[in-house]
């Protein structure tokens, strides 16, 4: 099960940019797993009509989320954990279980 942050239709990588507590960092590609200590990892990817910012939780989500059979463009980010916990809902029990 993916967990997103919800935002505006499009423009969601700048909105998250933009909120004062994501301290969000802009990437130029998909970083590597694991992400630093408190940060996470978001992938903003564009759908078409929408935008969808999932949190890669675990390198799995990550992996998923940068498959290079994929071509749909994608911004990456590096944000504060504690922030994308509360912005997505995601229990803190799925992240201690997911140490891969």
């Amino acid at each position: 099960m993916g967990y997103y942050v919800q935002g505006p239709t499009k423009g969601k990588a700048e909105h998250i940019f933009h909120m004062e507590e994501a301290r969000a960092i802009l990437l130029d590609e998909a970083p590597e797993w694991p992400a630093p200590a408190s940060r996470a990892i978001v992938c903003v990817v564009d759908n078409g009509p929408f935008e969808a910012a999932g949190f890669c939780f675990c390198e799995r989500e990550l992996e998923a989320f940068s498959s290079p059979g994929d071509p749909r463009p994608r911004v990456w980010l590096e944000v504060d954990l504690d922030w994308v916990i509360q912005e997505t809902g995601i229990p803190r029990e799925v992240l201690s279980q997911t140490s891969d």
